[in-house]
């Protein structure tokens, strides 16, 4: 099932709606693509507005910083994957199959690579954005502040539905939460383990996706068990 309404995201991550105009749209499609190919360090609007072939000031009518810009784009990934997710398993009875689904979203393994619906970026990039450059939007030192305005609400709310589903299958499962922050993020460590420091992994020579989602599912069916 496809995403037709635009994702809403919280006001204070930007000065002025980027899905408001065509110029928008483009620092974050263009943004996207440029932070992942360079990473946040090396990735500036100076650069981003070259591309664009505009004014450095138009983007910084948008965004305050890069950092807003990223905390918007992974904010904008994780809104799509809880949307996905309950999309995915709201028809399914058996939790178990609801887990298969889930970790089939995270990882990417659905038919579409398009956000529609809004801006339209592409999953594939946001997904090696998130992987690479994520954890730079909450380990920072006003971590607090941002906290305090709700700019992690999306991952709150996907870790928050993941964890729903593990309970239907151990209701007296005490770390659900806990459990269901660590599988999304061992998902994007082994990912990038696996094609950049393959020693770390079990997955490095035949670099198959689906062996880490066979462990992810060891890692849940285990977990779960656990009386």
């Amino acid at each position: 099932m496809e995403r037709k309404q635009p994702i809403q995201l919280n006001e204070k991550l930007f000065l002025k709606d980027p899905t408001s105009s065509e110029v928008g749209s483009s620092i974050v499609t263009q943004g996207a693509a440029m932070m992942e190919a360079m990473g946040l360090e090396a990735f500036t609007f100076k650069k981003l507005a070259i591309q664009l072939k505009t004014n450095e000031s138009s983007i910084y009518r948008y965004f305050e910083n890069k950092h807003r810009l990223l905390l918007y784009l992974v904010d904008y990934y994780w809104q799509w994957l809880e949307q996905r997710v309950l999309d995915h398993t709201h028809d399914l009875t058996s939790p178990q199959q609801k887990i298969d689904a889930m970790l089939k979203v995270i990882m990417l393994r659905t038919e579409s690579n398009m956000i529609s619906g809004g801006i339209a970026l592409d999953l594939r990039i946001l997904h090696r954005l998130v992987i690479k450059e994520g954890s730079k939007s909450y380990l920072t030192s006003h971590v607090a502040e941002d906290n305090s305005l709700q700019l992690f609400k999306p991952y709150k709310d996907l870790c928050a539905r993941i964890a729903d589903i593990f309970l239907e299958v151990n209701p007296a499962y005490p770390y659900a939460r806990s459990l269901s922050s660590t599988v999304l993020e061992m998902a994007h460590f082994q990912y990038f383990f696996m094609h950049n420091l393959p020693r770390l992994t079990d997955f490095g020579r035949e670099k198959d996706e689906l062996e880490i989602v066979r462990f992810l599912k060891h890692l849940i069916t285990s977990s779960l068990a656990t009386k």
